[in-house]
């Protein structure tokens, strides 16, 4: 009786088609269910109901229909979301459409299928070449996905790195060693290597292939080949292929975690029933899985417990908690302004001349600016991290906020000093022009020797860091298990993330004056992967919060990408700085002049396309297609966006529509019993 009443007040409700209805997954027997009675008393129906009023329905003698899922050779049949019967259906279906519809379309259709499985097993073959995958995976299951994140990043970087030294060998390294004159060679032969100078970069490194003035112009002299104008294409290709590749994971990261929205979580349920892996026979690989989606539930509930506690406060802690979050910031700020002025007067006091003095004060002087970076870098981000857990936000968004206050204090500190190094001593504010240092003979070859110990001195760092003082102190820990002073710390993944980011800063900035820094860096970066990887398994504990890396993996290349917006800054002020008369292939000739006799040797309707493209018009004329461009794909953003909202909606409705005919499940057999 309940039943009918019900059924008198609904009004004659009929599912509305469209084209992706009509393509349905679902089978035509689940059609049944849209027909009861009971479909109104739904929650998902009694929502649609209300927020559709006063909407026109479709006339009563429309036929309601459901087809089966047509034959789409893209879409694996294992991939789709219905029953085991309802694939065999489909599968007896794709049987008949093949008789059907011809030989040609058969074949055509047939060899999508082909194409898309052989797709499938070149990337799982390429998934395997990828280096240390095993090792991944068991610092996942370790110490969680934020962990592996860094390593990830670190192989990333590496691969870039690789590719970078291929170019420069092929576009830079070889002609030079090639076409390049004897004369030129004789003269450093016979230098001799000391070990300062693999420190410094001094004696037979700075006239060896590390650095700018070992290039020079050699016997391949045409207009449009020669030796400066294949650095240059070298140099610029590295450029453009890095701001492209930059430029994609980033947009790809955050389309990602853009479209998914900050209230997304995976179902628990999910993750509990579903993700064990039943193929897992190794007990190793067992225990990784076990601590991965502990990990994950881990994640989840943090997740869960912050966002209730957020929801339960009151209007006068949110005013307390505003204010607070206010003063806090205005420290932060304090703390950058002093670094800044500490850094800028370590790097007015080395550049001053200090005759007078013992060699080992005036070598602490000369290494004074990046031994003051280091300790400001170290410093400030602890300090950062314990003020973003009193600002009461997310463990993500506690590990975003201090990556972003950290790559501003290490981008900046090196922007000083790359204003420092690049502006000339003359322009400086000297009371005696006899203190100031002279500008060098060749600047080139200073400014990527400047680079060169940057990289140096940053491994250095980490090797003494991890093996003079975690290790230790990890020794120290099992010695003594019971002292309360002594414990495992953390894995630092924004600290470390800060370092990758500044060091490949130095290696984009000080490449062009020192071409061998991508081949260090990658030498560097092979041998820091197994010493961060030395110090997580055996010196660090897992951690006791987890984070999630979505949003900070997309915060991580687009610090990247500011780091690659700075080098290209420096790159074309020095070119500006270091005019003709230097040393290396612009010797004589400066960049400028090089381009234009290339260009002058062009045939005529060469010179007016470059010219075009170097003119206003093609700009204005791609900066606006450029905005048509992004005023699509923000438009379809936006729809996506939509989409996924109501989809996440309508997967709410279908739990709720889940428990509730769960219960009226259990009123009707209780019903039953009691009869």
């Amino acid at each position: 009786m309940m039943m009918m009443e019900t059924k008198d007040r609904i009004p004659n409700f009929q599912r509305l088609l469209s084209d992706d209805s009509c393509n349905s997954d679902l089978s035509s027997d689940s059609c049944e269910y849209y027909q009861t009675e009971i479909f109104g008393l739904l929650p998902s129906s009694q929502a649609h109901l209300r927020t559709h009023a006063d909407a026109v329905t479709h006339d009563s003698d429309e036929s309601f229909h459901l087809d089966r899922v047509s034959w789409n050779p893209s879409v694996p049949l294992s991939a789709l979301p219905v029953c085991l019967q309802d694939k065999r259906d489909i599968r007896k279906q794709q049987n008949l459409q093949r008789s059907s519809i011809g030989n040609w379309e058969s074949w055509r259709r047939s060899q999508q299928t082909t194409r898309r499985r052989i797709k499938e097993h070149v990337g799982r073959a390429l998934s395997r070449l990828l280096p240390w995958s095993h090792t991944l995976h068991k610092i996942e299951g370790q110490f969680g996905v934020g962990v592996k994140a860094y390593f990830v990043f670190l192989r990333y970087l590496l691969c870039l790195n690789l590719l970078y030294c291929v170019i420069i060998a092929g576009s830079v390294l070889t002609p030079t060693l090639v076409y390049r004159e004897n004369s030129s060679m004789n003269g450093h032969q016979r230098l001799p290597l000391g070990y300062k100078d693999i420190f410094v970069g001094s004696g037979v490194l700075e006239h060896s292939p590390v650095f700018h003035s070992f290039y020079t112009r050699g016997s391949l002299d045409l207009d449009c080949l020669n030796t400066p104008i294949l650095f240059l294409l070298g140099m610029i290709s590295i450029l453009f292929l890095s701001i492209i590749m930059v430029v994609r994971r980033t947009v790809v990261g955050y389309k990602h975690s853009w479209l998914t929205g900050n209230r997304f979580s995976s179902n628990l349920s999910y993750k509990v029933f579903c993700g064990w892996d039943f193929c897992i026979q190794d007990h190793q690989a067992a225990s990784l899985k076990q601590n991965f989606i502990r990990n994950e539930l881990k994640m989840d509930l943090e997740e869960q417990t912050f966002h209730e506690r957020v929801q339960s406060r009151s209007l006068r802690h949110w005013v307390q908690l505003i204010l607070f979050r206010v003063f806090l910031n205005f420290l932060v700020l304090i703390l950058l302004g002093s670094s800044f002025t500490l850094i800028h007067y370590s790097i007015v006091l080395s550049r001053n001349e200090h005759k007078d003095l013992h060699w080992t004060l005036s070598l602490m002087l000369e290494y004074l600016p990046p031994i003051t970076m280091t300790t400001i870098n170290y410093v400030l981000p602890h300090i950062f991290s314990k003020v973003s857990e009193f600002e009461d936000y997310s463990l993500t968004i506690q590990l975003n906020l201090t990556l972003i206050r950290s790559i501003f204090l290490k981008l900046a500190s090196l922007g000083i000093y790359l204003f420092f190094l690049i502006r000339p001593p003359a322009e400086q504010n000297c009371s005696d022009t006899k203190v100031c240092k002279q500008i060098p003979v060749c600047g080139e070859n200073e400014f990527g020797k400047e680079m060169y110990k940057l990289t140096i001195f940053n491994f250095l760092e980490c090797f003494f860091t991890a093996f003079f003082v975690a290790y230790p102190r990890a020794l120290l820990v099992e010695k003594f298990p019971s002292s309360s002073l002594l414990a495992k710390k953390q894995f630092e993944i924004s600290f470390n993330v800060l370092d990758l980011v500044n060091s490949q800063t130095v290696t984009w900035v000080g490449m062009f004056y020192c071409p061998l820094l991508p081949a260090i860096s990658t030498l560097r970066l092979l041998f820091l992967f197994y010493i961060k990887k030395f110090t997580v398994v055996r010196c660090c504990a897992p951690a006791q919060r987890m984070f999630r890396t979505a949003s900070s993996s997309v915060l991580f290349h687009f610090m990247l990408l500011l780091g690659l917006s700075m080098s290209v800054v420096t790159l074309v002020v020095n070119i500006n700085r270091f005019d003709q008369g230097g040393c290396g292939p612009f010797k004589d000739r400066n960049v400028s002049n090089v381009t234009n006799v290339c260009k002058e040797a062009l045939p005529e309707q060469v010179q007016n396309t470059i010219s075009y493209i170097t003119s206003e018009a093609f700009a204005f004329a791609l900066i606006l297609a450029e905005v048509v461009v992004l005023t699509s794909y923000v438009s379809r953003g936006r729809a996506n966006r939509k989409a996924i909202e109501r989809l996440k909606d309508m997967l709410v409705m279908c739990s709720s529509d889940k428990r509730f005919l769960v219960k009226q499940h259990s009123t009707i057999t209780r019903r039953q019993l009691r009869r």
